[in-house]
């Protein structure tokens, strides 16, 4: 039976808070878990992703500002797939901070609302909301770091989707236990996406008795989200992606991993590329190479339906500061970084799925 609503702000309202909404919305009747068709679980802790209710939301872009959420995430430039029809939720989006939120190339194709920012805190306190998941663009560090400030005024967990490195650092780890909130993050794993695919792939090489000496995994996508990458966060979702694929392997290998390009008629969509050499019995060498086509706004709603009700769990068990089982499990840079199966059963047993 599910439990009470889960009150969520969202910080940016993009393709990935596009995708999640309109999620909640498709999966809403689903009774079985055989229904629900692209969801790991239906429930999950308990609650159906029918009790995700969205409260509060932000973001900086005119168009968006001031309009219903249902409006805003279909409004340019999200350009992500359309699975359903989302009524109205009577959450208009609030005019949040800018910061450095618009990197120089979205400023050609973001018009920044001119109204003043709100108060972030008194809106989420007024809201209700128990957690802020921060989903701008890749690159917005000082604006993601606003948020998890405020964040812990309004008495929120904070869930850090981007790579800006928060949920992984001592200090703010230190101060969201001090507040007693859950800390999550950072850098969200895609459901199909090209790091845990990476992983999955060297690791069962590796146990199979393959040496593996070098791998690359490169990524070209359209839209803001790759635009920004390639401009302000490219070295570091690199350094991110290639400690967390590096990690699976007991021994040392050659391995890059990361952004390579933007192409601006991919839209949301995004390619990736897989390539490595090795060698099994008898040293004779191998060679892997597969490509990878995906979009990304729906990439990271499964797993963000799993964090948002995970983090309810954590909430409700009085967990503060970086909670390992979920970041582990759901991010490319926790304070750990275990091996997938290992940490699929820390986050099920913390959820009580196993």
């Amino acid at each position: 039976m599910s439990k009470s609503k889960i009150r969520v702000a969202l910080a940016g309202v993009g393709n990935c808070a596009s995708a999640l909404i309109q999620g909640v919305e498709y999966y809403r009747r689903a009774e079985r878990e055989e229904e629900a068709i692209g969801l790991r679980r239906l429930y999950l802790g308990g609650y159906h992703p029918k009790d995700i209710e969205f409260v509060c939301a932000f973001d900086v872009a005119a168009g968006k500002v001031g309009v219903d959420l249902s409006e805003a995430i279909f409004a340019p430039p999200n350009d992500t797939v359309k699975l359903v029809e989302v009524p109205k939720t009577g959450v208009k989006v609030l005019r949040g901070p800018l910061l450095d939120g618009v990197s120089e190339p979205l400023k050609n194709v973001i018009e920044v609302d001119e109204s003043e920012e709100v108060d972030v805190a008194a809106a989420l306190k007024e809201s209700g909301a128990e957690m802020l998941l921060n989903i701008l663009p890749s690159g917005a560090a000082e604006a993601s770091k606003r948020y998890a400030e405020e964040s812990l005024k309004a008495g929120c967990a904070f869930v850090n989707v981007t790579p800006t490195i928060l949920a992984s650092d001592p200090s703010w780890i230190r101060r969201f236990k001090e507040g007693g909130l859950p800390l999550v993050g950072d850098d969200l794993t895609d459901q199909v996406g090209a790091t845990i695919i990476h992983k999955t792939l060297l690791e069962m090489l590796s146990e199979r008795g393959v040496r593996i000496s070098e791998t690359y995994q490169l990524d070209v996508g359209g839209g803001t989200e790759s635009l920004n990458t390639l401009e302000r966060a490219r070295d570091l979702k690199r350094s991110i992606k290639t400690s967390s694929v590096g990690s699976v392997l007991p021994y040392r290998a050659e391995v890059v991993a990361g952004s390579t390009d933007y192409v601006d008629f991919l839209g949301n969509r995004r390619d990736s590329y897989f390539w490595l050499r090795g060698l099994y019995f008898g040293g004779v060498p191998m060679r892997l190479d597969i490509k990878l086509s995906t979009v990304d706004g729906p990439n990271a709603g499964s797993i963000l339906l799993d964090v948002i009700r995970a983090v309810r769990v954590a909430l409700s068990k009085g967990e503060a500061g970086h909670v390992l089982a979920i970041s582990a499990y759901a991010f490319k840079r926790p304070v750990k970084i275990l091996p997938p199966d290992e940490a699929d059963k820390l986050f099920e047993a913390f959820v009580g799925c196993g």
